[in-house]
């Protein structure tokens, strides 16, 4: 399996891509939109795991972007904010099973992602 992990707090993207490869989990991190932008044309994953409040472009407009050009990518979003509004906007774009509020649980974000690509 092969993650790109996309956050704008790099501290916890480094460390959540760190623990995935403990578990043989291929896993890459940006910590932008743009960035994201550019390694999905460097290399296929197969599945994106994305905060939804960053700056310049959001988690939702990112995967909208993404998903046009790759409709086989599956998206796993996540939020520090937790608002009523993020969680339905998040829920609404990739369905309430594959929406993570932070600190996000290493275990819990492994059986998202094998859920995501079973689904």
């Amino acid at each position: 399996m092969r993650v790109l992990l996309i956050d704008d707090e790099k501290e916890l993207v480094s460390t959540l891509a760190e623990r995935l490869s403990f578990r043989g989990i291929e896993a890459d991190w940006v910590c932008s939109g743009k960035e994201a932008l550019k390694k999905i044309e460097e290399k296929i994953y197969d599945v994106a795991v994305v905060d939804i409040k960053m700056p310049k472009i959001g988690g939702i407009q990112l995967k909208r972007m993404i998903a046009d050009k790759y409709p086989d990518m599956k998206f796993i979003f996540m939020t520090g904010h937790g608002s009523e509004e993020d969680f339905r906007v998040g829920s609404e774009e990739a369905g309430e099973q594959f929406y993570l509020v932070k600190p996000v649980a290493i275990e819990e974000l492994v059986k998202k992602m094998k859920q995501a690509l079973d689904g």
